[in-house]
């Protein structure tokens, strides 16, 4: 997400788009990004620096720490706000702020009830889910003979 200062005029700049997910750089199993990067900022120049305010949304895929469940969970930061000092380059990348802003906004135990709508099947129904589909990672052990000497 590059800003060219020298479209900046005096009274500042709106800026409306998005940028690829890929932006996001997410290498975690348990996040998905579904979604490009959408923003509404107002960007412009004070003193030796460039501000930047407004807006940033992505929609993602978590994955449920009770149940395991995979689930879409809409993400909005409604008051975005950095300041980067210039460097003398013609052109400000907030590309690490933005990625920053939303991976620090990501919930650090994402539930997929998060929206009071959802139901939670919980940690239970998933232990007898995988009881009916399979064995158990014990009866290994179970059926392990060791020869003991008394």
């Amino acid at each position: 997400m590059k800003v060219h200062l020298k479209q900046i005029p005096a009274e500042g700049l709106h800026l409306e788009g998005t940028e690829g997910k890929e932006i996001l750089q997410l290498e975690d199993t348990q996040v998905k990004s579904i979604e490009p990067v959408s923003y509404s900022l107002d960007v412009g120049l004070s003193g030796s620096g460039l501000f930047a305010t407004g807006k940033l949304w992505t929609s993602l895929e978590l994955e449920c720490v009770k149940c395991l469940r995979r689930f879409d969970y809409p993400l909005a930061i409604e008051n975005f706000a950095t300041q980067v000092d210039l460097t003398g380059s013609e052109l400000v990348d907030l590309t690490d702020v933005v990625r920053e802003d939303i991976l620090l906004a990501l919930p650090t135990h994402p539930h997929c009830d998060w929206d009071g709508k959802t139901a939670c099947p919980g940690p239970q129904d998933r232990v007898e889910k995988q009881e009916l589909e399979g064995s158990n990672a014990w009866d290994a052990l179970d059926e392990l003979k060791l020869n003991r000497k008394n």
